[in-house]
């Protein structure tokens, strides 16, 4: 029994690319869709197109995750094991592991003659938006024994978005989360990392469904489809590349002209979510402390009572090396209580 993209009983999550409804594609770290079914068997049609490192779906099917080879490029049929039971219910939750290194575009699954797709429990009401890089992508995570360290040689293997900070965040607070992240990238075009030599900043990226212009045409979101109560600014981090001009000249008309760009890019999220508290940070990787210095300068010259900065106790000394597991949970400890604390939690935000 094929099940089509567009059944109604599917759950998704995620800054989507929804304009046609049986070909969802799938851009941003912890997209998801999620499934209840019976049966025994599964197999899960997909279309991948990749733009570097090997690529993989991340698949949770009743409890135990695993991640799924994708082809560096067109479609693909996967064959997933479901523990033989007898009347049994499964859940599944597929997701993108990776940012926007590849997209991939979600063709329906196939369950076994007889089958039945049930219901899923409604989505939580809170909703939490997070822009950032790798960190906030969950790149390199699952290299738990690099912990403290510089990364390991990878080809895209470690990295895994359910293990990132946000969303480890996101479930601690029960919360929904559009995560746009991608790794490399700073606030400025022609800064950072991400798609050098011409890089690509998140003052492009920030309102765009596809902006990786090797993957697809440019196009825009509709904000309208997802307004979150809380959004996170991890930005800061990949700014001093090719140059760390906040470190060697604060004052200086390099570092002036981020600030005020950042001041503009917290104005445009305070226009788009009129009502929704703005959380600044950076985060463990190493940085020099002089980026949380005009982060915070920002933020209050903004003087706007429902955005704030967010120090992490370890901030930007915790590790030479990506977040692993265990101090992305750190992060996320320190994140969600602040969250939880923040004023309207208990009265606004409701599940």
């Amino acid at each position: 029994m094929r099940i089509k993209p567009d059944h109604e009983k599917l759950s998704y999550c995620g800054r989507i690319d929804r304009r046609s409804p049986k070909e969802p594609v799938f851009v941003y770290p912890c997209t998801s869709v999620g499934m209840r079914f019976t049966g025994n068997t599964l197999k899960v049609y997909v279309r991948n197109r990749s733009a570097y490192w090997d690529n993989y779906l991340g698949c949770i099917l009743d409890g135990r995750q695993t991640a799924l080879a994708l082809p560096p490029d067109g479609s693909a049929e996967l064959e997933i094991q479901v523990e033989q039971k007898e009347k049994a219910v499964h859940e599944l939750l597929l997701f993108k592991r990776q940012d926007a290194c590849h997209e991939m575009t979600f063709l329906g699954v196939e369950l076994e003659d007889g089958a039945e797709l049930l219901d899923m429990p409604e989505q939580p009401e809170r909703k939490i938006e997070v822009y950032g890089d790798s960190v906030s992508a969950g790149e390199v995570s699952e290299a738990v024994e690099y912990a403290g360290k510089e990364d390991p040689e990878h080809n895209g293997e470690y990295s895994n978005s359910w293990y990132s900070y946000a969303w480890m965040t996101a479930r601690k607070l029960n919360a929904r989360i559009h995560d746009i992240a991608q790794g490399g990238m700073a606030l400025l075009d022609g800064t950072g990392w991400f798609h050098g030599p011409d890089y690509i900043g998140m003052e492009t990226a920030w309102d765009k469904v596809h902006y990786h212009p090797e993957l697809a045409e440019t196009s825009e979101w509709d904000f309208s489809r997802y307004v979150p109560q809380v959004v996170i600014v991890a930005l800061g981090q990949n700014d001093s590349h090719p140059e760390d001009y906040m470190k060697e000249d604060f004052d200086g008309e390099k570092a002036r002209t981020w600030r005020t760009r950042y001041g503009a890019f917290l104005r445009k999220l305070r226009g788009t979510y009129p009502d929704a508290r703005i959380i600044c940070c950076t985060t463990l990787l190493n940085h020099d402390p002089a980026w949380d210095c005009a982060i915070g300068r920002v933020v209050e010259e903004l003087g706007d009572a429902k955005v704030t900065q967010y120090m992490f106790r370890r901030n930007g000394k915790g590790t030479p090396g990506h977040l692993r597991i265990p101090e992305a949970e750190e992060m996320a400890e320190e994140l969600a209580a602040y969250i939880k604390k923040t004023e309207g939690w208990s009265d606004t935000w409701k599940g």
